[in-house]
């Protein structure tokens, strides 16, 4: 065994009922390195993460630490081995302080007694080896999301003896943010800590990885230096199948400026939450909203479905003119919406995919007028087909799917309703560069159909593709907007720096 080799897992298998998770994997992890594990959802990247830490038992394989073979048995027992891993959801406690979240479950003692000083003083050292230096006595809520997740990644590198695993790291952080975790991992990798990156960011691997293993339907298809493999090889291997970028969705259709309107809002606001803000939809028009995080993108989606309620403003859609939506009548008027954080306001996890699917046409219908079992099962089956949801069928439970294809549910769910309007919020987040490409695809599809598709994604290069316009947030205010050949990522990305830029800006947005 290579003296340089830090992690080694040979042969390793996992199976659930009716799916071959993993099927003879191997995989190595070297001292001082970061190695990006990619593949489709489904491909098996989290099964053998949690083979490696314990919360699967493998049923065949061997796995070295160290050059010691190595039994997991729990994820507590792997950090005693020296695996620790930080989880896209940071699980951790609010309420308590930064000190008492990195050490919770093993505080040090004086007599006794938490040894409050030495605890403090300890969590104030290992957070200034990452370069943060932040009260460590105060409440962890107190502190953004990107110093929770350091918060996170100290406690783990306390614990490590060597490898540190990253399961979607910067699907939450903005690019400054994604700039300060990357000079945090070169210097643990600068170290001799192994880091195990897992992220569907190709731009973020080719910038911070040394090397890439590949697995697809739950094998492995290689093992690459991250600079000798060209990217569409890279999506080439994770697919299956040569990759064309015009597949990102075909070509977008032509300009909608001269299709009758389908919905207007009208100066709609609501106080610390979004500016007012002018747009109009077209039949059969995909519109974005581009802006950072923050920037007011998500609020402006509630306001349009009725998530949450205009202060100011009204809305007009099919002449009729309203101050205000709510879900219901969002629904009745054909309207749909999927959420940012599908597993938190997406999915029902406990129920089948037949379930999920048929939930908003049973919304809309009332709690009177139950769809029959045989009507739920064809609309699954229909949908299952149609989007090539991965399942053993349409009684399967939602959460064992993979992203991607919890995601084409939640889609199916809404074209049950045969919508008007789609309200699209990080459709691709989080999901596989095969899962995306099909995404995208059908939202085009879609809108030439005639159906209007409200789209928001911080993937530029994914607005660009998609959209006939795109209004541009930056502070929950609109700045301008986008389209034709003005409508590059450059520009876009111009517009959020500086403030503006954009035609369209002193007018109506969208108008």
């Amino acid at each position: 065994m290579d003296t340089g080799q830090l992690l080694r897992a040979q042969g390793i298998s996992k199976s659930f009922p009716g799916v071959q998770a993993l099927s003879d994997v191997d995989f190595v992890l070297r001292k001082g390195e970061i190695h990006a594990l990619m593949g489709e959802n489904g491909a098996g990247k989290s099964t053998l993460i949690k083979v490696l830490t314990g919360v699967y038992e493998k049923e065949s394989g061997i796995a070295w630490m160290n050059k010691q073979e190595i039994h997991p048995r729990s994820p507590q027992h792997a950090q005693r081995l020296g695996i620790s891993t930080v989880y896209q959801e940071v699980n951790l406690c609010p309420n308590l302080t930064v000190a008492e979240n990195i050490f919770i479950g093993r505080y040090p003692r004086k007599r006794m007694l938490i040894d409050w000083e030495s605890m403090n003083r300890r969590s104030k050292e290992l957070m200034a080896r990452l370069d943060m230096h932040i009260d460590v006595k105060q409440p962890l809520s107190h502190y953004s999301v990107a110093v929770q997740q350091m918060v996170a990644i100290a406690r783990a590198v306390d614990l490590s003896k060597g490898v540190l695993i990253l399961d979607e790291p910067t699907s939450s952080l903005d690019t400054n943010e994604v700039k300060q975790l990357f000079a945090v991992m070169r210097k643990l990798r600068d170290e001799g800590l192994g880091i195990i990156f897992v992220t569907h960011f190709l731009d973020q691997v080719y910038e911070i990885t040394d090397r890439i293993t590949v697995l697809r339907n739950g094998r492995l298809i290689g093992e690459f230096e991250t600079q000798k493999l060209p990217r569409t090889q890279l999506v080439s291997h994770m697919i299956g199948r040569e990759w064309n970028p015009a597949e990102a969705g075909g070509q977008k259709a032509e300009q909608q400026g001269g299709f009758e309107p389908f919905m207007k809002a009208s100066a709609i606001a609501k106080r610390g939450s979004i500016e007012p803000i002018d747009l109009t939809l077209h039949k059969g028009e995909v519109l974005g909203l581009a802006g950072l995080l923050g920037s007011g993108r998500t609020e402006v989606a509630k306001l349009i479905f009725g998530i949450d309620k205009a202060d100011e403003g009204v809305f007009v859609i099919d002449n009729e003119t309203m101050s205000a939506m709510h879900p219901g009548k969002a629904i009745r008027k054909g309207f749909g919406f999927t959420p940012e954080d599908r597993k938190v306001a997406g999915i029902i996890g406990e129920l089948s995919i037949r379930e999920n699917i048929a939930l908003a046409l049973q919304a809309r219908q009332g709690i009177f007028r139950a769809i029959p079992l045989r009507k739920q099962k064809e609309l699954a089956d229909y949908y299952i087909e149609l989007l090539r949801i991965k399942t053993p069928g349409s009684e399967q439970r939602i959460e064992n799917l993979s992203g991607g294809n919890q995601q084409k549910v939640i889609l199916a769910r809404w074209l049950a309703t045969k919508p008007r309007l789609l309200i699209l919020d990080e459709p691709t987040r989080g999901i596989d560069v095969g899962s995306k490409l099909e995404i995208r695809k059908l939202i085009l599809d879609l809108a030439k159909t005639g159906i209007s598709v409200l789209f928001i994604s911080a993937e530029l290069e994914e607005m660009v593709q998609c959209c006939d316009r795109v209004v541009v947030l930056r502070d929950k205010c609109p700045i301008g907007e986008l389209s034709g050949s003005d409508m590059t990522e450059d520009r876009i990305m111009h517009m959020i720096a500086e403030g503006g830029g954009g035609h369209g800006q002193s007018g109506g947005i969208g108008a």
